[in-house]
């Protein structure tokens, strides 16, 4: 059974910051009221420059689970059994410049905790870590010249946990045609990342016939009689993403969007407490190849039915050179019960390969050059269902003008592997 967990803290940061926003937004058009702004200066063109407010604020709290019995920690056998805990707040600020281009600065941060019943098996003495906490801010600009139908952009990101660290940059432009039915976007982004090579206890060699490093699945490590500690290597992994895609209005009621992502991956791709088995039960770390090229192909599809009815669709072919294929197919029909509430079930559904380094636990032979027993590459097809509520009332959630609207989701995934799992999300957005 699913929970929401929602932060009280957090939530009531947000509504202070919401009021603040507010106060601060009626003193623009009330200049009798108290504002911590400076007042606004006209420039000779007789154009006014706003000063920067706070917009809008997203908060969105998840709770997730799932259970299976092909744990890569342990081979390809074992528990899966993870819950996640997320929570998430954007803020976004908003300017006009001399030239009357809108600014926008996004910022966010994200802070998950998730427990992983099989990540006590790291070190076989079960005394491992079993949970965990992700931090991830990131930070984005964009400036539109709304004249032009242009936008150009710049984000950052950074996100860390126990064993693993990644910095990110992105560029990203859009341009719309002149009738403004259609527009084309484009992004690039880089990730680089760092991996902490934690191995499993039974692999790590003794550095002296006396002392014998131990290392934990929080990235910690000792020596058994002498106490001295040794720092736990890292290596890199890069990701460099070039995203392509066209949109278009092709009447009234009908949208359309082709997407194109040319994706390049380098450095150590597996991570080194998976497991392997080969057939003499002899075991070892996965071992993957060090460069990996993935191609997605998607085709999005909107169509509004009237007023109450609303459907999206959207497939995507995906290939790499490991061997992996997939096909993805998703719908969504939002259905407005009332102009403030709509109800919105959903359906995707996943078939892929799998990947010509994967076999499962004990199959794999000590001759071969790359092997893993990650199910992630395995062949499987899976159903990802649920539903979505939507409240927006024109004077606020609950009569708080503030709250302009909130929503609640929930999904079920199940996998041929065995695999499945839950999740419900709670949104709020202010403005």
């Amino acid at each position: 059974m699913k929970r929401i967990f929602l932060s009280i803290i957090g939530f009531s940061f947000l509504c202070r910051v919401s009021s603040y926003a507010q106060t601060n937004q009626d003193s623009i058009h009330n200049p009798g009221k108290f504002s911590l702004y400076t007042p606004v200066e006209e420039d000779s063109s007789g154009y006014k420059a706003r000063k920067l407010r706070l917009d809008e604020i997203d908060l969105v709290s998840s709770y997730y689970t799932q259970d299976g019995n092909h744990s890569p920690i342990t081979g390809g056998v074992g528990t899966e059994k993870v819950t996640d805990i997320a929570n998430g707040i954007d803020l976004k600020f908003v300017w006009y410049g001399v030239g009357k281009n809108k600014n926008i600065l996004s910022t966010g941060l994200g802070v998950d905790y998730h427990t992983s019943a099989s990540a006590a098996y790291v070190s076989k003495s079960g005394a491992s870590k079993t949970g965990g906490t992700r931090i991830y801010p990131s930070l984005d600009f964009t400036t539109e010249n709304v004249k032009k139908g242009s936008t150009f952009g710049i984000g950052a990101y950074y996100s860390t946990e126990y064993n693993y660290k990644s910095f990110g940059a992105d560029l990203h432009f859009s341009k719309k045609t002149a009738d403004k039915n259609g527009e084309f976007s484009a992004k690039v982004q880089a990730y680089l990342d760092q991996v902490t090579l934690i191995y499993p206890s039974e692999l790590i060699p003794a550095t002296t016939t006396t002392n014998t490093i131990v290392t934990s699945a929080s990235g910690t490590t000792s020596s058994g009689s002498s106490g001295t500690s040794v720092k736990i290597p890292s290596s890199p992994r890069n990701t460099y993403t070039a995203s392509l895609s066209y949109s278009q209005m092709i009447n009234s009621r009908l949208q359309v969007m082709v997407m194109a992502d040319v994706v390049k991956q380098d450095g150590y791709l597996g991570l080194p407490f998976h497991r392997v088995y080969f057939t003499n039960r002899v075991d070892s770390v996965e071992k993957l190849p060090s460069s990996r090229f993935k191609l997605p192909l998607g085709i999005r599809l909107n169509y509004f039915m009237g007023d109450n009815i609303i459907i999206r669709s959207y497939y995507r072919y995906y290939t790499d050179d490991w061997g992996t294929q997939s096909n993805t197919a998703y719908l969504e029909v939002p259905y407005k019960i009332t102009p403030f509430f709509s109800v919105s079930p959903f359906y995707r559904y996943y078939t892929q390969t799998a990947a010509k380094y994967f076999k499962p636990y004990a199959i794999h032979t000590i001759g071969e050059t790359y092997y893993t027993s990650n199910y992630a590459y395995a062949e499987f097809n899976s159903a990802f269902y649920g539903v979505g509520l939507r409240l927006a009332p024109p004077k606020g959630v609950l009569g708080w003008q503030n709250l302009h609207e909130m929503e609640i989701r929930y999904g079920h995934y199940s996998q041929t592997t065995d695999l499945t799992s839950n999740v419900i999300s709670i949104s709020f957005g202010f403005k």
